[in-house]
């Protein structure tokens, strides 16, 4: 089949590798706009845009695809393929294509529907994620699917590093998906709406840490919320970032959420609501991310402080 691409991230990159060592053609890559960096300066490519320069695709940048659908039209592909696109896509543009477009998404859907699937599923505790493979409809992650992929993350992997490892289950899919679009011989299965979940949108400040929350909830939350928008705690040092951490083998009861257990060569433990967490990795402000027990080398706690008041 003739196939355009519509991504963004570095997430989208295995797919559209995948659709090239398939046999199915693909005739281009759309992707977002260029945007300017932190200082307004510098023009940043997307990862999708570099992939298709260095591979001479035909590129697309469209302000609003949605206004474009004559020229979608003249490229006259069989279907099309999104994979974390960022722009909401019309019933025009889906319809002109003969087998409409289908989405990779990191989710097992119906749960987790929306922008943030990973982050919300590692920030709920979940063992197991997986990448779906939908046909897109105008509501948002609605549509039949076409096959699911699962897997069961380590413990303490990150939002990041599960996106790595979700974007090869998709690209694997996507080619299997395309094969059986191709023969006829499978037809996509419908969503049970009443077990839908959906993603809320997640802000800066989400990221601060409240020590009167569950050790494990706060183990959670900094996978979740790593490496965007960070989790951070507020110390005499300035704000520090907190990257890696595990539900500590030592009883936080009896001590004050946010009190420090130890702070030695031994690494940061700090107290929670129960329990409490042991810091693995961190990073100080205008510093580079590293173990807690280098940290504390230069920038020690008291044990028995209380941080994050």
């Amino acid at each position: 089949m003739k196939v355009l691409f519509m991504g963004t991230p570095e997430f989208a990159i295995p797919s559209l590798k995948a659709i090239l060592s398939s046999n199915h053609e693909l005739v281009g890559v759309v992707t977002q706009p260029d945007r300017l960096g932190a200082r307004g300066k510098k023009i940043i490519y997307s990862p999708v845009k570099t992939f298709a320069l260095e591979n001479n695709i035909k590129l697309f940048q469209f302000e609003k695809i949605n206004a474009e659908v004559d020229v979608i039209r003249e490229l006259n592909a069989d279907i099309g393929v999104t994979a974390a696109y960022g722009q909401i896509l019309s019933t025009a543009l889906i319809d002109s294509f003969e087998n409409g477009i289908i989405n990779i998404h990191a989710s097992i859907l119906p749960k987790y529907r929306g922008a943030s699937p990973v982050q919300c599923a590692l920030l709920n505790g979940e063992k197991e994620l997986g990448v779906s493979i939908m046909q897109t409809v105008k509501e948002v992650d609605a549509g039949d699917v076409w096959a699911i992929s699962k897997y069961n993350p380590d413990p303490l992997a990150n939002a990041s590093e599960c996106l790595d490892e979700l974007a090869l289950l998709g690209g694997e899919l996507l080619v299997k998906v395309l094969n059986e679009i191709e023969s006829g011989n499978k037809r996509p299965v419908k969503q049970d709406a009443t077990k839908a979940t959906f993603c809320k949108k997640i802000e800066k400040e989400d990221g601060f840490i409240d020590f009167n929350e569950k050790a494990q909830n706060i183990v959670n939350k900094i996978r979740a919320y790593t490496p965007w928008p960070s989790v951070y705690f507020n110390s005499r040092y300035g704000r520090i970032k907190l990257l890696k951490a595990k539900v500590a083998d030592i009883e936080g009861a009896g001590h004050s959420p946010g009190q420090v257990l130890e702070a030695t060569k031994k690494g940061l433990i700090v107290a929670c609501l129960n329990g409490a967490i042991e810091v693995l990795f961190m990073q100080g402000e205008n510093a580079r991310p590293m173990k807690a027990t280098d940290f504390l080398l230069g920038k020690p706690f008291e044990k028995g402080e209380i941080i994050n008041n």
